[in-house]
C-alpha cells in the first residue's frame, strides 16, 4: 500500500476527533458559554448540516481541480473552521464555526476514496478506502477520549486548538505524500459530467443503502448509554470504556471489510448488512448481563464497519464516469443516517416499547438496506431502461434509410 494513504488516514483522524468530541465537550461548552445543554446540542448538528451541505457542493464546485490541491484545500478550511471554533467569543459564533468545520467533511472523505483507489492496484482498492478509514475508527478509540480529557483540563478551546494542529499536520503530509496529479475535467467530464452521475438510479439505491444501513447503526448506538446502564446494569463512569470498544470493534470491522471486499464486494455487503440485523435483533438478549453487552458493543462496531469500504465503494463504482461528487454524496448519506437512525430510535422509545426497541428499529433498517442493495444490482444487472415509444420510432424509419441508401 503506498505510503500516501497515511496522509489521508492523519485526515481522516482529525476529522473523526472533531466530529465526536464535541458530546465529551457539552457540558463544559454550554456552562462557559451560559447556555443550556440542549442549546449546546445544537453545535453537534451544526456540523451535520455543515456535511450534509458541503459534501456535494464542495465536490462540485472543485470538480475541474486537482485532487491534490482539493484535499489540502479542504483541510485548510477545516484548519480554519476549528481554529475559529477555539476562539470564538460567544455561541452564536462557536455555532458558526461548527457549521465551517463540517462543511470540508464529506468533500474529503468522497475525494480521497477516489484518490486512494487510483493509486492501488484495482485488487486492492477495497483496502486502499478501509486504511484512509482508519484515522476515523481509531479516533473513536484514541483520539475523542484525549481530546475530551483535553477539553476537560484545559479548556474546552484547547481541544479546538489541537484539532487544528492535527489539520495542520494532515496538511503537511498530504502536500508531501500525495503524488500531483492534473484537473480532472477531462476525464470526468468536470462539473455537468460530476452532475450527470447524480442522475443514475442505480446511485440512488447505493445512496439508500448507506442511509438505510448506517442508519440501523445509529438507531441503536445513539441510545447505547442508556441500555448499558438502566438495561446491562452498568455504572456510568464504565460507559466510556465500553465506547472505546466499539471503536475496536469498528476498526476491526473497517479492516476486514476492506479486505473481503477485495475478493467478493457485493458479498461482503451483503454479509455485512445480514450480521448487522442479527446482532441488533439479539440486543434485547445481549443487553441482560454486562459480559454479553460488552460483547454487543464490540460486535455492533465490527458489524457495522464492515459494510463501510463496500458501501464508499458501491457508490464510485456505480458512478464510474464521474465519482467524486457520488462518492462525497456517500458522505452526505452517512450523516442522514445518523440523524434519521436516531431519530427513529427515538420514536420506539417514546411509544414506549423498552430501552432496548431501538436496536429492533435499526435490525430493521439493516433489513430495508439489505433489500436496497440488492435492488441496485438488480437494476444494474437489466441494464439502461429502453423507451419503447423511441425504439418503435427509430424502427419504422430503418427500412427508409436503407431504401435511400440501395438507390
Amino acid at each position: 500500500m503506498p505510503l500516501a494513504l497515511l496522509a489521508l488516514a492523519v485526515g481522516a483522524f482529525g476529522i473523526g476527533t472533531t466530529e465526536f468530541v464535541m458530546m465529551g465537550l457539552l457540558p463544559d461548552v454550554a456552562d462557559d458559554l451560559h447556555v443550556s445543554i440542549p442549546t449546546a446540542g445544537h453545535l453537534v448538528s451544526a456540523y451535520a448540516l455543515g456535511v450534509v451541505i458541503g459534501a456535494p457542493l464542495l465536490a462540485a464546485v472543485t470538480a475541474r481541480m486537482s485532487r491534490r490541491t482539493v484535499l489540502i484545500a479542504l483541510m485548510a478550511l477545516f484548519v480554519a473552521g476549528n481554529a475559529a471554533s477555539a476562539f470564538a467569543p460567544d455561541y452564536d459564533w462557536l455555532l458558526a464555526a461548527r457549521f465551517v468545520s463540517g462543511l470540508p467533511h464529506g468533500a474529503f472523505f468522497g475525494v480521497g476514496a477516489v484518490v486512494a483507489t487510483g493509486m492501488v492496484a484495482p485488487e486492492r482498492r477495497a483496502r486502499s478506502v478501509s486504511l484512509m478509514f482508519l484515522g476515523l475508527t481509531v479516533a473513536n478509540i484514541a483520539g475523542v477520549p484525549v481530546a475530551t480529557l483535553m477539553g476537560q483540563q484545559w479548556g474546552w478551546r484547547a481541544t479546538f486548538l489541537g484539532v487544528s494542529a492535527i489539520g495542520l499536520a494532515a496538511i503537511g503530509a498530504l502536500a508531501s505524500l500525495i503524488p500531483h496529479d492534473k484537473a480532472t475535467a477531462a476525464s470526468g467530464g468536470g462539473l455537468r459530467g460530476e452532475l450527470a452521475a447524480l442522475r443514475s438510479l442505480p446511485v440512488w439505491l447505493a445512496l439508500g443503502t448507506t442511509v438505510a444501513g448506517f442508519g440501523a447503526l445509529f438507531a441503536a448506538y445513539s441510545y447505547i448509554t442508556p441500555m448499558l446502564t438502566d438495561s446491562a446494569g452498568f455504572a456510568g463512569g464504565s460507559v466510556t470504556l465500553l465506547l472505546a470498544l466499539f471503536g475496536v470493534g469498528a476498526t476491526i470491522g473497517n479492516l476486514l471489510g476492506g479486505r473481503l471486499a477485495d475478493h467478493a464486494m457485493r458479498g461482503t455487503l451483503f454479509a455485512g448488512l445480514a450480521s448487522l440485523a442479527l446482532v441488533l435483533a439479539l440486543f434485547p438478549v445481549l443487553m441482560t448481563a454486562a459480559w454479553s453487552a460488552a460483547l454487543a458493543v464490540v460486535l455492533l462496531g465490527t458489524a457495522a464497519f464492515v459494510t463501510g469500504s463496500p458501501l464508499q465503494l458501491m457508490v464510485m463504482e456505480k458512478a464510474s464516469s464521474a465519482p467524486s461528487l457520488a462518492s462525497s454524496a456517500n458522505q452526505a448519506a452517512f450523516n442522514l443516517a445518523n440523524a434519521g437512525g436516531a431519530w427513529l430510535g427515538g420514536l420506539t422509545l417514546a411509544a414506549g416499547f423498552g430501552i432496548t426497541s431501538p436496536a429492533l428499529a435499526g435490525a430493521a433498517l439493516a433489513v430495508l438496506g439489505l433489500g436496497v442493495a440488492a435492488t441496485a444490482y438488480a437494476v444494474d444487472r437489466r441494464g439502461p431502461v429502453r423507451r419503447p415509444g423511441r425504439e418503435r420510432l427509430v424502427a419504422a424509419h430503418r427500412p427508409r434509410v436503407a431504401e435511400t441508401v440501395d438507390h
